[in-house]
Order: C-alpha cells, then sequence, then structure tokens
C-alpha cells in the first residue's frame, strides 16, 4: 500500500486514499455523506490531500480531491473543506501523523454516546457549545483482553489496556480541537467524538487503515459483549 510519505508521487496517492475511502465505505463505517479522510501530501509547507465535504466517500475519484493548507484553506482542487480538517490538523500537528481516517460506524458512534456501555438517569450530554461552562474531562472506553489488540502500534500482549479518550461534540471545531489536543499524545491512535464517531491515525495510509480497522474491531466487540451480558442477567432474572 502506498504510504504518506512526502515522496510517494501524488497521483499515486490520490488513487491510494481513493481505495480506502471505497473501502471504508463498503464496510458500512462512512454511509451518506459522512466520514472524512485526509493524507499528508507536504509536511513543509503542511498540505493535507482529502475528499471534500458533501459528497460520497465511496465514489470519490483521484481529481476530486481537494488540497488544504495548515490553515485548512483549500489550495487546490475545487471542492470545499469540511469544517473537522481542523482536527484533522490537530491530530497531524500533536501527533505527527501522516493521515486521519473518521468514520461513523455504528458501534464507535453508540459507544461515544455512553462510555461505560450502560444506560444512565442522567440528562442527555449538554454539547459543549450550549454552555458557557468548562468542558467536562474526557471520559474513556476501556478495552483490554483481546488479541486483535496487538494490530495497534506498539501493543505486544492481549493483556494491555488501551483507553480510547471521548470528547463533548461540538460545532465550534477550532474549539473541539482545543479541547482535543491534551488527549492525543496518550491515546492509542484513536479518539471519539460524543454521538458523532471515531478518528483513527497512523504514522501512514497503511498504518492509519490498520489503526482504524482494530480500533472498529474492538469497539464492536466491546459493545456486543456488553449486549450479551446485559441479555444473559435479563435471562437470570426471568
Amino acid at each position: 500500500m502506498n504510504t504518506c510519505d512526502d515522496s510517494v508521487a501524488a497521483g499515486e496517492l490520490a488513487a491510494s486514499l481513493c481505495q480506502t475511502m471505497a473501502d471504508i465505505h463498503r464496510r458500512g463505517w462512512c454511509d451518506g455523506t459522512g466520514g472524512n479522510f485526509s493524507c499528508v501530501s507536504s509536511r513543509k509547507p503542511l498540505r493535507l490531500l482529502m475528499a471534500p465535504s458533501g459528497v460520497d466517500k465511496g465514489q470519490v475519484q483521484p481529481g476530486e480531491l481537494i488540497e488544504v493548507d495548515a490553515q485548512a484553506a483549500v489550495v487546490a482542487g475545487g471542492g470545499k473543506a469540511s469544517a473537522e480538517t481542523l482536527l484533522h490538523l490537530k491530530i497531524v500537528e500533536v501527533t505527527g501523523a501522516g493521515a486521519v481516517l473518521h468514520t461513523h460506524s455504528q458501534a464507535a458512534t453508540l459507544l461515544s454516546r455512553d462510555s461505560d456501555g450502560h444506560k444512565s438517569s442522567r440528562r442527555p450530554e449538554t454539547t459543549a457549545e450550549e454552555t458557557d461552562a468548562p468542558a467536562a474531562p474526557a471520559r474513556h472506553v476501556q478495552l483490554e483482553g483481546l488479541e486483535m489488540l496487538k494490530g495497534l502500534e506498539g501493543i505486544t500482549s492481549h493483556r494491555q489496556q488501551i483507553a480510547i479518550p471521548v470528547l463533548a461534540n461540538d460545532q465550534n471545531l477550532q474549539r473541539l480541537s482545543e479541547r482535543a489536543h491534551p488527549h492525543l499524545a496518550e491515546a492509542p491512535y484513536g479518539l471519539l467524538i460524543s454521538g458523532h464517531g471515531l478518528y483513527a491515525w497512523g504514522r501512514d495510509l497503511g498504518s492509519a487503515r490498520r489503526h482504524l480497522e482494530i480500533l472498529e474491531f474492538l469497539l464492536e466487540q466491546h459493545w456486543r459483549h456488553l449486549l450479551l451480558t446485559a441479555t444473559t442477567a435479563i435471562g437470570a432474572l426471568s
């Protein structure tokens, strides 16, 4: 698979990103016009190659991709940049990632809404822009005990535990990006936005895709385990 190194030809990089998006779309992780995907095409100056906003990510062709600069302004291509480009840029800045992949899968969206996986009596989460109070500390989805954890770079045993940060959603992406900043360095190549979905990243497009697939698998296992546990408990009471 092509990487996001600057030495990769622009045409090959664009084709690889489009193929990745099409494969992710086929898995049902970015239905409709959901999701956004970027790849570093240049470090100096910083440029991100990405799909334009508001399009079916499963149908994007290489010539339809846009390129944005470090301020999220479109510098090449005819499409519009997603507001979420700011979060992509923040992830690249803090982690040194070469690619960022954002999905709206059922498992990631479900678990992001209530990170302990259980129904709660608390009122629905207030989004950050609905209050002037400081943002609440990030919640986490804790994952452990699964062999697939070893697909994440740096993980060598199923006994290791990872904690995916969960941040409140916010339509102000500048504010959301700043709130994400302190959690990115320690995040296990993934970040959840409540009621929205998963951001995954890696040093290049290949590793970002692997991390995305691994995290999606782990999240799917987690909610299925919670469902099985709840169903078994209900059955024991009947």
